[in-house]
């Protein structure tokens, strides 16, 4: 992850033409969007000052120099929360390996399987799949996928199945980087997560390129479209928590409309599930 705030900075500031801002555009530019010079003036800080903070030279910069640079580069409330983790980059607590797959409290488990009627799983560091209930089982298929390959960027760009599994692909993998990306940031020396950018870079053309357009969004809410090979076109709205023991720990519940074409479909495949 070195140098991502200095990469971050500078695709925020690409998106911002000088005429957005109040600012003359003189002549042809060589880079798009702002100049490093510009975001200074604006922030109301030395050009050398800002020149320091994209080098990743200025772990000591203030909050108020952070948000003045936020409201400069229009960041939306996600983006100046990943500028603020990536500015000051937590420092390394030892050298102690941690384990190698984090466990899912009981109660977590039991709260999951309580669940018969809710598509519902536990998403971990680097979107790792870490726990499930019976009908998450039978919509995403986990238990059948070996434990290294429970985890959903993999599914999303590795996987030849996928895109007839996600109808808007394109939107689930955009989705995807961006929600990696916070989490890359808040872990800056994890060597697991460089492991799975580094392969993901390597096989797929797309992750690279969305990679590369250094998008952060949280995956807080929203509906996802699943094409399941048994029960059909499924429409799923989605909520996520984050388990209060464990902030890295996140339980993803698919929440259809009761009575909807998606929950009769649900109870079908719950009910075979229960059968097979």
């Amino acid at each position: 992850m070195d140098g991502e705030l200095g990469d971050f900075l500078r695709s925020r500031r690409a998106r911002i033409q000088p005429e957005e801002v109040g600012l003359a555009s003189h002549g042809r530019r060589r880079v798009p969007g702002l100049r490093r010079e510009e975001v200074a003036q604006l922030a109301g800080v030395s050009v050398d000052y800002y020149i320091r903070l994209e080098q990743g030279r200025g772990p000591s910069v203030s909050d108020a120099v952070l948000d003045a640079v936020a409201r400069v580069l229009r960041l939306d409330e996600t983006e100046h929360a990943y500028l603020l983790t990536v500015a000051r980059p937590h420092k390394k607590a030892g050298t102690a390996r941690p384990p190698a797959r984090p466990r899912v409290r009981p109660g977590v488990q039991l709260l999951l399987d309580g669940m018969e009627r809710t598509p519902a799983f536990v998403l971990g560091r680097r979107m790792d799949v870490l726990a499930w209930n019976a009908l998450g089982d039978a919509v995403n298929g986990f238990s059948a996928l070996a434990p290294a390959e429970r985890n959903i960027p993999r599914q999303v760009f590795l996987d030849p199945a996928a895109a007839g599994f996600y109808p808007d692909w394109a939107a689930v993998a955009a989705q995807t980087v961006a929600n990696l990306r916070i989490d890359a940031g808040r872990h800056p020396d994890d060597p697991r997560m460089a492991t799975l950018v580094g392969e993901l870079s390597l096989k797929s053309e797309d992750f690279r390129r969305l990679w590369a357009d250094h998008e952060v969004r949280e995956c807080a809410y929203g509906t996802k479209r699943i094409q399941h090979p048994v029960a059909g076109l499924l429409t799923l709205p989605y909520e996520t928590l984050t388990v209060p023991t464990d902030p890295d720990q996140t339980i993803v519940a698919y929440t259809p409309e009761p009575g909807s074409e998606t929950a009769e479909r649900l109870a079908l495949l719950g009910s075979w599930t229960t059968t097979a």
